[in-house]
């Protein structure tokens, strides 16, 4: 994973620590990994989708066009720091590519890539609504809650620097 978010890294256009970079890629992660016992989500497309989904941004606005850029990197990247086989891999395409789009239904594992992406909303000050979530198991009261006090704080998970091998100095990039 380390090989694969420096590579990320090296090519990503905005800011590591801004709105759309490696804290809200740990947030999503994190909350994703949570909502998978609930859902039955396939937690490597989980963890693929977390650091990809936003990584072709060329700003921190509107940006239509940034989930079928991380999607089509994405294919770029599989075989060499990405293995998945065909079925995942067509799930993490199609939940980068349509993040946006606004969609709830689908599969599993799509739907928990799309939650946890939207329960890190608050961070641009939108409260997540139980109507854009896709599982249950993100409009639990509980997990509502949860997320929006780490969004809402732009909390920094300490995964960034214990599992992806980032460095403190590294929050000025």
């Amino acid at each position: 994973m380390r090989d694969l978010l420096r590579e990320i890294l090296a090519n990503y256009a905005l800011p590591w620590f801004g709105t759309h970079g490696v804290s809200h890629w740990a947030r999503v992660l994190e909350t994703g990994l949570r909502l998978a016992p609930g859902t039955g989500a396939n937690p490597q497309v989980i963890q693929l989708f977390a650091v990809l989904h936003d990584s072709k941004r060329i700003n921190e606005g509107i940006d239509p066009d940034h989930g079928r850029r991380a999607a089509d990197y994405a294919a770029r990247l599989r075989g060499s720091l990405m293995h998945l086989i065909n079925s995942d891999f067509d799930l993490l395409y199609h939940a980068c590519a349509c993040h946006t789009d606004g969609l709830t239904t689908g599969d599993r594992t799509v739907q928990t890539c799309w939650d946890s992406d939207r329960l890190d909303l608050g961070r641009v000050d939108i409260t997540p609504t139980a109507e854009y979530l896709c599982t249950e198991a993100a409009k639990e009261t509980v997990i509502l809650a949860w997320a929006e006090g780490r969004s809402r704080s732009r909390l920094v998970p300490e995964l960034i620097y214990s599992e992806w091998g980032l460095v403190k100095a590294d929050r000025n990039i």
